[in-house]
């Protein structure tokens, strides 16, 4: 039965506005992923909500960010902080919720107003992707606090300012906290007609770094060794594995290199995406970008060092995950939401590398909302209940030992 939970999902729905007004807030704020001034200013709007749940919080410094620029050179960018609260780690039931703070959207970016837009849809950066998710997530726990049962469940929040670059120095930190709870639950957004993702693909990010031999194009063009067009070779088969590895997707995404016509270019750059839908696929794709790379690297004059690999492995659904959909579900059914549907994406979340980690994880609990990354993101303001509803009631009926749920080993 539902009934003992009514009078607290009641109180969710009754801060329908309070969510909205916290969500154009926190839009305004821009936070791109490089921005470390705004993911600053975002973490302080942040925290100062989840600070009332009487948590223990910190901020997390996060390891900086190993990238290839576009002179071929290996360097390190800084990272905004992670914060991070904690609440009963010493409960039976530990469960960790988590979602990003930043953005795609940089502070240069023209889309950074929030607006009401027809058919009671909010517009604006990050408001679905992920700061929609953010507010459902503070008011699910919110709700649990207030109940009888919250005292059986312990919780653990992870906010970080990475997700959208790959969550290169929070990787560690979700491994942490997969290794110390029972489930997981990530408020990326669901789709705008509230089906939720199943399993994810993987996705690997992979820079190959050419350099030749420059040399007059006119004079000594024999002299020459053109990392421009060896960069172009390894760019088109790479691309030529789409279609003949099950569902492998490449994407060539960029390319540095070159400059006066009249000379034979040194140096390359060239940057592609790969997705993968399974770990087989991972491994023959990893196997088939080194062949590529060695052959092209074998040339007399050039030299091709390929950097990165796959930062999200695939992420299936196994029997617990579907058991947790499953109930999932079950709460859906009952809040009068209908029967939710699951849907397989070729996009990443925190949720890929958490399932990795062995959490058993379900990761779009947010808000529904479409275009997302466009100039036209937008949310459904009804959402903001539905969702905050939704994932209250599983907490609270995890809580409650309506849903039992195996406990791990405290860690």
């Amino acid at each position: 039965m539902m009934s003992q939970f009514e009078p607290h999902l009641r109180w969710v729905a009754g801060q329908q506005d309070r969510m909205l007004r916290l969500l154009g807030e926190w839009a305004g704020i821009n936070s791109g992923s490089r921005n470390l001034d705004g993911l600053r200013r975002m973490a302080t709007a942040v925290e100062a909500e989840f600070g009332k749940l009487g948590g223990e919080m910190q901020n997390l410094d996060l390891r900086p960010q190993v990238v290839v620029d576009e002179r071929g050179e290996v360097r390190e960018e800084r990272l905004g902080k992670a914060t991070w609260v904690r609440k009963r780690p010493g409960a039976p039931l530990r469960v960790f919720l988590g979602i990003h703070m930043d953005t795609v959207y940089g502070p240069g970016h023209a889309f950074q107003n929030v607006e009401l837009i027809d058919g009671g849809r909010l517009r604006g950066p990050g408001v679905a992707d992920a700061k929609g998710g953010l507010v459902v997530m503070l008011v699910a726990i919110e709700a649990l606090e207030r109940t009888p049962w919250a005292a059986s469940t312990g919780w653990e929040v992870l906010i970080n300012p990475d997700e959208e670059i790959g969550s290169p120095g929070s990787a560690v930190i979700l491994a942490d906290c997969a290794r110390r709870n029972d489930l997981g639950m990530v408020f990326e957004p669901a789709f705008s007609d509230g089906a939720m993702v199943g399993a994810r693909k993987g996705s690997g990010n992979f820079s190959a770094v050419v350099r030749g031999k420059s040399a007059h194009a006119g004079r000594d063009f024999h002299l020459g060794r053109n990392a421009v067009l060896a960069a172009a070779e390894f760019a088109v088969a790479a691309a030529k594995l789409n279609g003949t590895i099950g569902g492998v997707t490449v994407n060539v995404g960029h390319i540095d290199g070159g400059g006066p016509v009249n000379v034979v270019p040194d140096l390359a750059v060239c940057r592609i995406n790969v997705r993968v839908a399974t770990a087989g696929e991972q491994k023959r794709a990893e196997e088939e970008l080194r062949r590529i790379a060695d052959d092209i690297d074998a040339r007399d004059g050039i030299h091709l060092e390929l950097h990165g690999g796959f930062s999200s492995p695939p992420k299936p659904v196994d029997e617990k995950t579907a058991e947790l959909m499953g109930h999932v579900a079950a709460c859906g059914e009952e809040l009068g939401l209908g029967e939710i549907a699951w849907r397989g994406s070729g996009g990443v979340s925190d949720g890929n590398k958490l399932a990795a980690a062995g959490l058993t994880v379900v990761d779009t609990f947010g808000v529904r909302g479409g275009n997302l990354h466009s100039a036209e993101e937008f949310m459904v303001i009804e959402s903001l209940t539905e969702r905050a509803q939704l994932a209250a009631l599983l907490l609270m009926k995890l809580a409650a030992g309506e849903i039992p749920w195996p406990r791990k080993a405290k860690v």
